[in-house]
């Protein structure tokens, strides 16, 4: 599946500073943009049992106001300069991004830095943000239909708690969280040298690193935080389950697989294995159970993408009258025949123009070019392979996808969850404290402002201000639309 052409290279220039913050740049004049991302080296795969959460609650407490800045004025500094921003958590780290008109870099660079230096870790801050996160999770787990069911999933697929427990953690955990546990989370994971910062957009190069020399180069390293376990034996940690979900309408069935880490040999021919079962109307199970059999409602998947063991998992609603041992039935089958015809010509036409055309789409975001960049930078320490991955992807063999679907899929060695509607009075499943599959909608970012009085137009600084920023930045033109993340795509 070699290609064509090749999309140009994105500029990229790398450096770190004394107290160890990796620094990203990459130069477009395009459009008068900028995306900053900040990425720290923090996610559920750093929690220890008893002291889950932590991670998640930190991208709300992040903001919660800092030094010079205060409660959700992170807010309204971006909006009322006409920036986007948001912030999410995974098991693999925790980021924080903003996309402004490029005169306003400045402002970007000192916010970031203030709350990396200065965050207010209060008792009030975190008894207030506890509670938010209980609500969150109210809302977008415990009364919805199959959102638990996706949290406990991962305790069938992995044995190590490290990998199996969820982003948003145990509640329990954060009741138990005193001050001075999460004073020391912050101390450890928020450091400048457990972090990258990727700027990417409409700026100079050398004022850029005048700016995050003279914002971020007083903040103290820390000790290298202690390096997460995510090892796994190959078994998956249990076979099967019943699940009974109160909110559920209709039963459904979720399958799960292990997977090799990102970035290794098999992972690239198995994750597009993924695509050509379960990714869109096109997809063979789609077509097969969907549009041929009609025998289910809505099938999903795909790949967790994970530094440590990934997964592959499936998640299918049966319309009445099919059980779920049919739907899993046809599942298999369609598995065993990738395995041993592997995908068509056609098939493979397809994964190749998939490939370039989200690449090339991706690519027209700052925003989505700061945050891959950052990621691998964080994972790999090289944000070179933004230019290099999509080759690696394109090199993929027909055979090399029928032997990582022999390997990985076609054995008994998967979780298998039947999720049923629980009956009036029938007590549900209790809520576990289990680690989020990749297709389970991404965590929110933090809450919506508590707006406060406006802020001045110009900002105060431990220093002295960015530079003036300009009341007519509504003479730029409009900014372009950014994604919310990066897509899981490759290259």
């Amino acid at each position: 599946m070699s290609s064509t052409f090749t999309l140009p290279p994105v500029p990229i220039e790398q450096y770190a500073l004394e107290n160890g913050l990796r620094v990203i740049l990459s130069e477009d004049h395009s459009v008068p943009v900028v995306s900053v991302a900040v990425y720290y080296d923090v996610g559920s795969r750093n929690e220890k049992e008893g002291r889950t959460g932590f991670a998640h609650l930190f991208e709300h407490m992040m903001f919660q106001g800092s030094e010079n800045v205060p409660k959700a004025g992170h807010f309204q500094y971006i909006f009322n300069n006409g920036g986007t921003m948001n912030g999410t958590t995974s098991t693999e780290r925790t980021n924080y991004f903003e996309t402004l008109p490029a005169s306003q870099l400045p402002l970007a660079l000192w916010l970031e830095s203030d709350r990396m230096r200065s965050l207010k870790v209060t008792q009030e801050n975190l008894d207030n943000q506890r509670e938010a996160v209980k609500e969150e999770k109210r809302l977008n787990y415990d009364n919805r239909p199959y959102s638990n069911a996706f949290l406990r999933l991962d305790e069938l697929i992995y044995k190590n708690h490290a990998n199996a427990h969820s982003t948003i953690g145990s509640m329990e955990d954060l009741d138990d969280a005193t001050i001075e546990d999460v004073r020391e989370f912050f101390r450890i994971y928020y450091a400048p040298n457990n972090a990258v910062l990727a700027i990417v957009g409409d700026f100079d190069s050398n004022e850029a690193r005048a700016r995050v020399e003279k914002y971020f180069a007083g903040i103290p390293r820390q000790p290298v935080p202690p390096p997460a376990d995510v090892t796994e034996p190959e078994e998956v940690a249990a076979r099967q389950e019943i699940y009974r979900d109160r909110f559920a309408q209709l039963p459904a069935l979720m399958l799960g697989w292990k997977a090799p880490a990102r970035r290794t040999e098999d992972f690239y021919p198995l994750n597009l294995a993924g695509d050509l079962l379960l990714d869109g109307d096109s997809s063979r199970l789609y077509l097969k159970l969907v549009k041929g059999e009609e025998s289910v409602v809505d099938i999903q998947g795909g790949t967790g993408e994970r530094r440590g063991p990934s997964s592959l998992y499936v998640f299918a609603i049966p319309k009445p009258g099919h059980p779920t041992v049919e739907i899993r039935a046809t599942i298999q089958d369609e598995i065993k025949r990738l395995a041993e015809e592997g995908p068509t010509a056609a098939e493979m036409e397809k994964l190749r123009n998939t490939l370039l055309n989200d690449s090339a789409r991706g690519r027209q975001s700052t925003m989505y070019r700061a945050k891959r960049l950052a990621e691998y930078a964080l994972y790999d320490g090289d944000p070179n392979l933004f230019n290099t991955e999509l080759e690696r992807y394109l090199r993929v063999t027909p055979e090399e996808i029928k032997r990582a679907v022999k390997k990985y899929l076609l054995t008994e060695n998967h979780s298998i969850m039947e999720v049923v509607p629980a009956q009036s009075g029938t007590e549900e499943a209790p809520a576990p404290a289990a680690a989020q599959p990749s297709s389970e909608p991404a965590q929110p970012g933090a809450p919506p402002p508590q707006v406060p009085s406006p802020p001045p137009a110009r900002l105060p600084s431990p220093t002295e201000p960015p530079a003036p920023i300009s009341d007519a930045t509504a003479t730029h033109p409009e900014q372009p639309l950014q994604p919310t993340d990066a897509p899981t795509m490759k290259g």
